[in-house]
C-alpha cells in the first residue's frame, strides 16, 4: 500500500511538472501624449493567478530584478528621468533575507520622453523574472514597440505560444506593510512620551486646560482640540515628506546608495544627541512666537500650544520623528510617512486628551526623575544599531564587502553589550544621575538585552539569527561561508573530498560535490561510476534555497546528494557570457543567439523536459536516460528522500 501511495505522489509531481513551458506574463504597450514633444510610454504586464513579477529596485543578492531598456541609439528621442512603476507589495522574504517588492495580477510600467520631428516607433525590451509559491521562471526577454502615431497600441513582440492580453486593475498596496509601520510608530510615540522633554509637560498642560476651562465639558473638549491639533501637525510633517519625494524617490530608497548613507549619518547624528554628547533644538525665537500665539486664546490659540508642544520637544522627539520618517520613506511607499505620522502623534495626543478627560488619574504617574534620562539614552543605543543596517545596505549594493555579515554583528554585539552595562548601571553617561541601586524594571530590562547580546554571538560562527534576520546581510555576504573558526557541518557518516575534481567544488556549509558543467559533471560520473542528479535552478530562486536550506540538510538526504550521485546544479539565470565558441543559435527564438551560460541551460531544460520552472531534478544514467520521472520542487522531506532512492535503486 505504502509503496502504491508513493508512486501515486510521483505521477502526481510528474503530471504537474513535465510538458509545461510556461508563460505567466504577457506585455502590451501604449503612448500617452503629454505635449508636442513629450510622451509617455506605457508597458502593461499581465500577470497569471498565483506568479508574481519582482520590481526593477531589488537589493544586491536578491532576485532578477525588471529592467527597461529603450533604443535611443538613432538620437531621435530623449528619456527623460526614470521608469515609475505600481506600489506593489513589499514583504520580508526569510530566504532572501530582505525586503523585496513584487507584483502580481497586473503591473504598469511608465517611461517619459521627449522626442523629435518624424519619430513614429520607439523600440525595446524587458528583462524580467517570476515566481509562485513553489517554483520561479529562468529571466525572460521580451521585445516591446511603442507607436508613437498612436495614443494608444499594443504592439508587442512576444515569444511563441503567447496569448492576447486580459485586462486587470492596479495592483493594490500592501496593507500589512503599512500597519506595520502605523503600528510601531504607534510605539514609538509611547517612547517619545518617556522622554524628558515630554513627560514632564503632561501634567502641565492638563492642568493648564482644566483650570481655564469654565466646565468639566470644556475642559475635555479643549484637550481632545489639543491631542487633534498634534496629530494634524505631525500628519502635516509626514505629508510634506511624500510630496517633496514624491512615490519614484521613496521607490528608489531602500537600495539607492547615497541615501542609504545619508540616511546613516542622519541616524548616526541622532543616536550621538540621544546619548548626551548635545541637542539638537530648533530656534528659540521659533518657540517664543508661537507662545505668543498661544495666547490669543480660541481653536488658534490651542493649536498654537500643540505647535509650542513640538517645537519644546524637538531635541527628544526630532530623532524618533526623524528615524521613521527615514524608515517609513525607504519602505518605497509614497503614503508611509503620512501613516507613519498619524501613528506617533496618535500616541502622543492620546494621554493628554484622557488626563484632561480623567484628571485623577495623575496621581497614578510616575514622578519626573532620572529614568526619564534613561529611556533617552536607550532609544539613542536603538538608533545608533539601526543607523548600521543603512549602511549595510549601501554596501551591499555597492558589492564592496566592508561591512560583512561578521563586522555588522560585531558591531551590534558590541552596541547590545555596552546598553547592558549601562542598564546595569555599570556605565554612566553625561546627563546621567548618581545610580545607587537600579529598578526590578531596570534590571529585567538589562537582562532581556543581555541575552539578546549573547543570542548574536554564535552568528559569528554562522547561525542563521532567526529572530533578526532583516537586519544584517545574508549568510553568503560574509567573509567565510561556514562562518568564524571554518566550522563545517554535515552528516556524521558522509564521505569528505579530499580532492575536488576538475571543474567541481564544494557546496557550503555542507560540502556537497556539485558541478555547474553539464559535459564535465557527466564525465566524471562515468568515471566514479554513480548516477547523475541534474539540478535545474537559479541564484535568484526563492524555492531553490529553501530546498537546499530544508531538504537537501537532512540527514538521510544530505548523505545521498554526498555519496551516491554527481550532483550537477545548472543555473539558468547565469549571467556570465558564453565563450565565443560555444555561441549558438536559440532553437526556441529562430533569429536569436544564446549569450549567456543561463541561456544555454535554460534552453536545454525547455527542449529535452518540456518545462522551464525551478527548481527540477533529474536523476539520469550514463547514456542520459531518466531513472524516474523528474520532480519539482518537493518540501516533504519523505517524499523527497524515497524519490532519491527509487532512482538510484533503478540505477543499480
Amino acid at each position: 500500500m505504502k509503496k502504491f501511495l508513493f508512486g501515486l505522489t510521483l505521477l502526481i509531481l510528474s503530471l504537474t511538472t513535465q510538458a509545461q513551458v510556461l508563460e505567466p506574463v504577457k506585455w502590451t504597450t501604449s503612448v500617452e501624449k503629454l505635449s508636442d514633444s513629450e510622451y509617455q510610454l506605457i508597458s502593461k504586464a499581465t500577470i497569471d493567478s498565483g506568479w508574481h513579477l519582482y520590481s526593477q529596485t531589488v537589493p544586491e543578492g536578491g532576485p532578477i530584478a525588471t529592467s527597461f531598456i529603450y533604443d535611443d541609439s538613432e538620437g531621435n528621442f530623449t528619456i527623460v528621468g526614470n521608469t515609475s512603476e505600481d506600489e506593489g507589495h513589499i514583504v520580508q522574504d526569510p530566504v532572501f533575507e530582505m525586503e523585496i517588492k513584487y507584483f502580481d495580477k497586473t503591473a504598469t510600467f511608465k517611461q517619459k520622453i521627449e522626442v523629435k520631428d518624424g519619430l513614429e516607433t520607439v523600440k525595446g525590451f524587458v528583462e524580467f523574472m517570476v515566481c509562485d509559491d513553489s517554483r520561479c521562471l529562468p529571466p525572460t526577454e521580451v521585445d516591446l514597440e511603442f507607436n508613437i502615431l498612436s495614443s494608444s497600441t499594443s504592439n508587442v513582440k512576444e515569444p511563441t505560444g503567447i496569448s492576447e492580453l486580459s485586462k486587470g486593475s492596479k495592483t493594490p498596496e500592501s496593507k500589512r506593510g503599512l500597519w506595520s509601520i502605523f503600528i510601531i510608530a504607534f510605539l514609538s510615540g509611547f517612547a517619545a512620551l518617556l522622554t524628558p522633554c515630554v513627560f514632564p509637560m503632561i501634567p502641565m498642560t492638563v492642568s493648564f486646560f482644566t483650570k481655564q476651562s469654565k466646565t468639566k465639558a470644556a475642559g475635555i473638549r479643549n484637550a481632545v482640540i489639543y491631542g487633534i491639533s498634534i496629530m494634524v501637525i505631525y500628519v502635516l510633517l509626514g505629508s510634506l515628506v511624500s510630496l517633496i519625494f514624491g512615490a519614484d524617490a521613496l521607490n528608489a530608497l531602500s537600495t539607492n546608495v547615497w541615501f542609504n548613507i545619508i540616511f546613516f549619518l542622519l541616524l548616526l547624528i541622532f543616536a550621538v544627541s540621544f546619548l548626551g554628547a548635545f541637542e539638537i533644538m530648533l530656534p528659540n525665537s521659533w518657540a517664543n512666537k508661537v507662545d505668543r500665539q498661544a495666547d490669543r486664546g480660541g481653536l488658534i490659540g490651542i493649536f498654537f500650544m500643540a505647535l509650542a508642544l513640538a517645537i519644546v520637544s524637538f531635541s527628544c522627539t526630532g530623532p524618533i520623528v526623524g528615524t521613521l520618517l527615514v524608515e517609513a520613506a525607504s519602505g518605497g511607499s509614497q503614503v508611509g510617512p503620512v501613516i507613519g505620522m498619524l501613528g506617533f502623534s496618535l500616541a502622543i495626543a492620546l494621554p493628554f486628551t484622557l488626563f484632561a478627560a480623567f484628571p485623577g488619574w495623575l496621581n497614578s504617574l510616575p514622578k519626573s526623575g532620572g529614568w526619564l534620562n534613561t529611556v533617552k539614552v536607550f532609544l539613542g543605543f536603538l538608533e545608533l544599531a539601526l543607523a548600521f543596517k543603512f549602511l549595510s545596505n549601501a554596501d551591499l549594493v555597492l558589492q564592496a564587502h566592508f561591512l560583512e555579515r561578521e563586522v555588522f554583528l560585531a558591531i551590534w554585539i558590541a552596541i547590545f553589550g555596552v546598553l547592558a552595562f549601562y542598564l546595569f548601571g555599570k556605565i554612566q553617561l553625561p546627563h546621567d544621575s548618581p545610580v545607587s541601586h537600579i529598578s526590578v524594571g531596570r534590571l529585567s530590562l538589562g537582562l532581556l538585552v543581555l541575552s539578546f547580546t549573547i543570542y548574536m554571538i554564535p552568528g559569528l560562527w554562522g547561525a542563521p539569527l532567526n529572530l533578526i534576520s532583516a537586519f544584517p546581510p545574508p549568510q553568503h555576504y560574509s567573509e567565510s561561508p561556514y562562518g568564524v573558526g571554518y566550522t563545517q557541518l554535515g552528516a556524521g557518516n558522509s564521505a569528505s573530498h579530499t580532492e575536488v575534481p576538475e571543474g567541481a567544488h564544494l557546496m557550503p556549509p555542507h560540502n556537497i560535490l556539485a558541478f555547474n558543467d553539464y559535459d564535465k559533471g557527466l564525465a566524471y560520473a562515468k568515471k566514479v561510476g554513480k548516477p547523475v542528479m541534474i539540478d535545474f535552478t537559479g541564484h535568484a530562486c526563492v524555492n531553490c534555497r529553501k530546498m537546499e536550506q530544508k531538504v537537501w540538510v537532512k540527514p538521510q538526504v544530505l548523505d545521498i546528494l554526498k555519496n551516491d550521485v554527481v550532483l550537477i546544479s545548472l543555473y539558468v539565470d547565469d549571467k556570465r557570457k558564453l565563450k565565443a565558441e560555444e555561441v549558438v543559435d536559440s532553437e526556441l527564438k529562430p533569429g536569436e543567439k544564446l549569450k549567456y551560460i543561463g541561456q544555454k541551460w535554460s534552453e536545454l531544460q525547455t527542449i529535452k523536459y518540456k518545462t522551464n520552472s525551478q527548481p527540477f531534478y533529474v536523476l539520469m544514467s550514463h547514456d542520459k536516460q531518466n531513472l524516474i520521472e523528474p520532480i519539482a520542487y518537493t518540501p516533504d522531506v519523505d517524499t523527497y528522500y524515497n524519490w532519491l532512492k527509487e532512482g538510484i535503486s533503478n540505477f543499480k
